[in-house]
């Protein structure tokens, strides 16, 4: 019975997204856009209030509607709603298109209509052929290589054509591409990793260097597609990144080092887990399953990495002097300063974090 049910709840769900469709084609006809969220707020306001209604958990059904929602926006941006249906299809060039970042604009690239020529170390068509051929260049190379693709393919760009990085630092980027071509130049920065589920809400930083006309040609791309824009300069992306990437990546490595060189195995810590600890595991344990060719480079050519990593150093020592002296007026100071700092952030983090450790109970 419950089977048959589940069966009949697939079905309904198929005819939703069949409805989805059909709502792609009208917003895409009258250039509407993909998103509203008054109306979304509405939708999860009435779910809410009907399932009190039934007796069902509330914040259980406002949960899967909220996965309903971001699946129908993704079915619509796949869909192309948000593309006018007088868009020009360009030729786009992506130099590393084979990786794995490159591959994933390649696909977006690809959904929203333009045509894809494709460059790596095994294929026969080579940089500079693509990037004369293309109306818009893409680099997407490992980030301490790209500055010399840059130089070797920027000359070959078209003066009325674009070159665009997608790098996880942006100054020296931008400053070669603009040295290296008179074509219209954009840096991004793609904050997610290739094996995201969904690109809808996904965040960029995109930083204008030459040409608005291109600049938001690219915005108007990601958008369709369903991300967000930060807009913003290449200084102060690197200034941000020095904390949402260097330090970030840094106290991860220098948790996963700790629990290495303790002695402690980690099955003998994993029957205790709390659901925070094994969120922090989860979190450290996703990192080093990457590539150290990837986080060397974005810790290492960030320009305020040494301010970073010296600033943790002495948070540490500083902490450790206070637990070791069992000094508690210290700590408590220090526990308060750091608040201070969080302020009403804290609330926030309370209930997204409270979300977080129901999921992974959940799948537990």
């Amino acid at each position: 019975m419950i089977d048959a049910l589940d069966r009949d709840l697939l079905q309904i769900l198929a005819r939703r997204m069949a409805l989805v469709a059909e709502v792609a084609a009208y917003k895409r006809q009258h250039g509407i856009k993909i998103r509203d969220a008054h109306r979304e707020q509405d939708v999860l306001r009435d779910r809410h209030e009907r399932a009190v209604e039934l007796g069902l958990p509330p914040g259980e059904i406002e949960s899967i509607f909220r996965v309903l929602l971001r699946s129908s926006r993704d079915h619509q941006a796949a869909l192309r709603a948000e593309v006018p249906l007088t868009e020009t299809a360009y030729t786009v060039a992506i130099i590393g298109g084979h990786g794995k970042i490159g591959r994933l604009l390649a696909r977006l690239f690809g959904d929203l209509g333009h045509r894809l020529l494709i460059v790596d170390t095994d294929t026969t068509l080579a940089a500079p052929e693509a990037a004369a051929a293309a109306d818009v260049t893409v680099i997407s190379v490992p980030i301490d290589r790209t500055e010399a693709v840059i130089r070797a393919v920027g000359p070959h760009v078209r003066p009325d054509a674009l070159l665009m990085d997608v790098t996880s630092i942006k100054a020296a980027p931008m400053e070669t591409m603009l040295a290296s071509t008179t074509a219209s130049v954009v840096g991004t920065h793609p904050m997610f990793g290739p094996t995201v589920h969904t690109l809808q809400g996904q965040r960029v930083v995109l930083c204008r260097g030459r040409g608005d006309h291109w600049a938001d040609w690219v915005a108007h791309s990601f958008t369709a597609r369903g991300l967000v824009i930060t807009e913003t300069t290449a200084a102060q992306h690197d200034r941000a990144m020095s904390v949402v990437q260097v330090l970030t990546h840094f106290q991860t490595q220098v948790q996963g080092l700790t629990l290495t060189r303790l002695g402690v195995p980690l099955a003998e810590t994993l029957p205790f887990t709390s659901p925070a600890y094994l969120l922090e595991l989860y979190v450290a344990a996703r990192h080093f399953a990457q590539d150290p060719g990837l986080y060397g480079p974005i810790e290492m050519l960030n320009p305020r990495t040494s301010e970073v990593t010296g600033a943790y150093g002495v948070a540490v020592q500083e902490l450790a002097q206070v637990i070791a002296g069992a000094d508690q007026e210290a700590f408590t100071r220090l526990f308060h300063e750091v608040r201070t700092f969080f302020g009403d952030f804290t609330a926030e983090a309370l209930v997204q974090s409270s979300f977080l450790i129901d999921r992974i109970v959940e799948r537990s």
